[in-house]
């Protein structure tokens, strides 16, 4: 059966209480105008039986409407000059949709990976890319057997991974009705963390949809648990390096790192430096606490360089063990409320400005231990979490799959380079 698409409605949720004047205007920190002018973006299926209640839209929007109270400035909009987002509470893009097919036909399907972006409504961005409508939007996709697709894409210039994930769960709290009396709970506190510099955002090369759609590929590879400890045993019986201590993310970035060198070189006809770029969450890592439901981009860059032209995955591995490790160890003697501690964050995104043209950079995120599984609307947990597609050539994405003990990679390739990536991974 072809899968049709039918959206019912489309409506902007606004606070449920107005935003004060006082807090119209959030200014982003040093951190939000460092973040590229791309989507975050997730889809949480889940099998619930929302069909035998009736109120099921209406309660996910009042929900909504009590967690954009707290959260306020996900309902504003991008002002560029000054960057400061205006909490005028012109809500975010919901949208209500159905889809012909079952969950269990649409989790079974070879191609399920390709399909991912129609459950999410993308806020909307400019031919520079920089957000010109709502910074969060939302789509609820309702399958013929009653399971249900939650689709959430908000602007990376006041939304990384973590906050994503703050935001999901406080809504599906809210929706299950245990935290409506709070008095404290999650909130944007980026720029009093790392307060503003006038520095210039990330670029990013140019991308229109059509490229996405005629030009590139995402492609999905599973690693479960029995895979892992398997590659991690055959790591330590080479008998090189430390590999005992490696972590399974650092190990499948270095599956991935190799594969996409091999796809560079096909690419180029000769080896050309390599840099694994990653972004590090900065919640409990700092020397002085930064709470885990802060919101906003409270990261720093973990950059691995390779030391020669020709190492083997083992040999990326440790690379990739020591310089996290290190990268960690600055950021867990830096205190975020000092000025030598924010110009530790700041150095590490300046080593991003410094790498030379030539050099072949490749950007993998690990999306591993934020808890998109424990996301729970009052029927169920998700089967499954997958990102929605990021507009970056031979770039990566990691996930925990649905047990926690396996990794789900995603990765963006040109079609074209499809078969060198796929013999670069068997080698």
């Amino acid at each position: 059966m072809t899968m049709e698409f039918a959206k019912q409605s489309t409506k902007f949720i606004k606070p449920f209480i107005p935003t004060p004047p006082t807090l119209h205007h959030y200014k982003m920190g040093s951190t939000d105008e460092l973040a590229p002018f791309m989507n975050v973006a997730v889809v949480l299926f889940f099998p619930g039986n929302s069909d035998h209640n009736p109120m099921f839209f209406v309660e996910l929007e009042r929900a909504l409407e009590e967690t954009l109270t707290r959260l306020y400035p996900l309902a504003g909009r991008y002002v560029e000059e000054g960057q400061i987002i205006d909490c005028n509470d012109e809500g975010v893009e919901f949208v209500h949709a159905k889809v012909n097919i079952k969950l269990q036909d649409f989790l079974g399907c070879e191609g399920n990976v390709r399909l991912v972006d129609e459950f999410v409504s993308f806020t909307t961005r400019d031919i520079k890319g920089r957000v010109i409508d709502s910074l969060l939007a939302i789509q609820v996709t309702k399958f013929a057997c009653g399971g249900v697709a939650i689709g959430a894409s908000a602007t990376h210039k006041i939304v990384d991974a973590s906050t994503l994930c703050t935001f999901l769960s406080e809504w599906a709290a809210m929706k299950r009705g245990e935290n409506e009396n709070e008095l404290t709970g999650p909130c944007f506190n980026s720029s009093s963390l790392f307060p503003p510099r006038g520095v210039c955002p990330v670029p990013l090369p140019p991308m229109s949809d059509g490229d996405m759609l005629n030009k590139y590929v995402r492609k999905k590879i599973s690693f479960s648990e029995s895979e892992i400890s398997s590659m991690k045993a055959k790591a330590i019986a080479s008998g090189k390096y430390n590999t005992c201590r490696l972590s399974k993310v650092q190990l499948i970035q270095a599956i991935i790192w190799k594969a996409l060198i091999g796809v560079d070189r096909a690419s180029h006809d000769c080896p050309r430096e390599s840099i694994l770029s990653q972004p590090v969450n900065l919640r409990g890592k700092m020397a002085s606490l930064i709470p885990k439901n802060s919101c906003g981009n409270i990261w720093g860059v973990c950059v691995t360089e390779s030391t020669i032209l020709d190492e083997t995955t083992v040999e990326l591995a440790n690379l990739l063990s020591d310089s996290v490790k290190k990268t960690v160890n600055e950021f867990s003697h830096a205190h975020h409320d000092s000025e030598q501690g924010r110009m530790v964050v700041l150095n590490s995104f300046s080593k991003m400005a410094n790498i030379r043209e030539s050099t072949n950079v490749i950007p993998i995120t690990s999306w591993c231990k934020i808890p998109f599984y424990e996301v729970d609307f009052g029927f169920g947990k998700p089967i499954w979490a997958t990102p929605g597609t990021v507009p970056i050539k031979n770039s990566a994405f990691l996930m925990d799959d649905a047990r926690g003990n396996g990794v789900e990679a995603y990765i963006f390739l040109e079609a074209k380079d499809v078969p060198y990536f796929e013999k670069a991974l068997d080698a």
